[in-house]
């Protein structure tokens, strides 16, 4: 029987998915994480009706560079579905890369939601999941999927603080006993820091950058801090100059996008400090004791633990896969879903 119930686990098809703005990440029972790929679908459309072209990388290569027929859509904005069809044909599609062969049964998925997701946009994911083909829907909170996937003992009767900042929100909780005790959601995250830097580059050198240069520049050099020499490294961007209207290219250096990127960081931080004044005293003693976690792609931002570290006081450490964590804490849920369930809600 034993040998019946580990085949039983090589063919599970049950999935968690990390919906993210940017990325989705697809975790299956039993294997991991095996998919990471950018939100992004590709219609081609012709006499008004929308065929898919693309989805996930080859669709984000499109973004900004496409022909009037062709559409490029991100159906996440700031942690929920924004294009409900959109999002199901993505969900859809992902489901059968990971699943190569149709005649599974049909999974049941858990998808983690921001914290500040309304009941109306909760219901939205899980339709949409269910529309995609899972038997069962369930949804858990993006901080406790993110502390668990960074090893965080939740469960234990301490808090533990995390910061996870993805691409649309940033969501600041306190945990103890396996659930939230205090969580704040602020629509800051990635897109925001990108937004930061084309405004920034327009309104300061007249240059105009798409979205996926910006995020070549706060990936490549992007930074929290001031450098200590007051210019830091640069690199050269290219982009259309507003003022004759050609494209050009220019030197930029981390000080310039240390300055445009000071607001969002520092929406960023304003979080965590509410949530540090609004956390009960004893749990706040364990804070300081344990520091604070940061995961989600934006933990890898330049610096940025060390702007925490400098306007909290405490010891700011970033998770070892931070991009990874929140969909390993949503399969770690799916794998230990007795001892989750609380935090797992099938039924809203």
């Amino acid at each position: 029987m034993a040998v019946f119930g580990n085949l039983g686990g090589l063919f599970s098809s049950d999935m968690a998915i990390d919906l993210g703005t940017a990325n989705t990440l697809v975790y299956v029972k039993g294997r991991g994480v095996i998919l990471s790929e950018p939100s992004v679908v590709a219609y081609h459309i012709k006499d008004g009706v929308k065929k898919v072209l693309a989805v996930g990388e080859d669709a984000k290569l499109m973004l900004g560079r496409t022909p009037g027929s062709i559409q490029a859509i991100r159906p996440m904005r700031e942690g929920v579905i924004a294009d409900f069809d959109t999002a199901e044909e993505m969900i859809k599609h992902f489901i059968r890369k990971v699943h190569k062969r149709s005649t599974f049964s049909k999974p049941k998925i858990i998808v983690c939601v921001p914290h500040g997701a309304t009941p109306v946009e909760k219901r939205a994911i899980r339709q949409s999941v269910l529309s995609a083909g899972a038997r069962r829907a369930g949804l858990i909170a993006e901080p406790i999927a993110a502390a668990i996937g960074a090893g965080m003992p939740i469960t234990d009767p301490t808090g533990s603080m995390v910061v996870d900042i993805g691409g649309g929100t940033t969501e600041v909780a306190v945990l103890s006993l396996g659930d939230i005790v205090y969580a704040r959601s602020v629509r800051v995250g990635g897109d925001r820091m990108d937004e930061a830097i084309i405004s920034y580059l327009r309104r300061n050198m007249n240059l105009l950058i798409g979205e996926s240069t910006a995020e070549r520049i706060k990936t490549t050099i992007g930074t929290a801090r001031m450098p200590d020499d007051g210019r830091g490294s640069a690199m050269q961007i290219r982009g259309r100059d507003l003022l004759n209207g050609v494209p050009k290219e220019i030197e930029v250096t981390q000080a310039q996008i240390a300055e445009a990127l000071a607001e969002p960081v520092q929406q960023i931080c304003e979080a965590v400090m509410t949530a540090l004044e609004t956390t009960p005293p004893d749990l706040a003693a364990d804070i300081v004791d344990r520091g604070v976690m940061l995961t989600g792609g934006g933990a890898l931002l330049g610096d940025l633990d060390l702007a925490l570290r400098e306007q909290t006081g405490l010891a700011v450490s970033i998770a070892d896969e931070s991009l990874n964590c929140v969909a390993l804490g949503t399969g770690k849920a799916l794998e230990y879903e007795k001892q989750l369930r609380h935090a797992i809600d099938y039924d809203s």
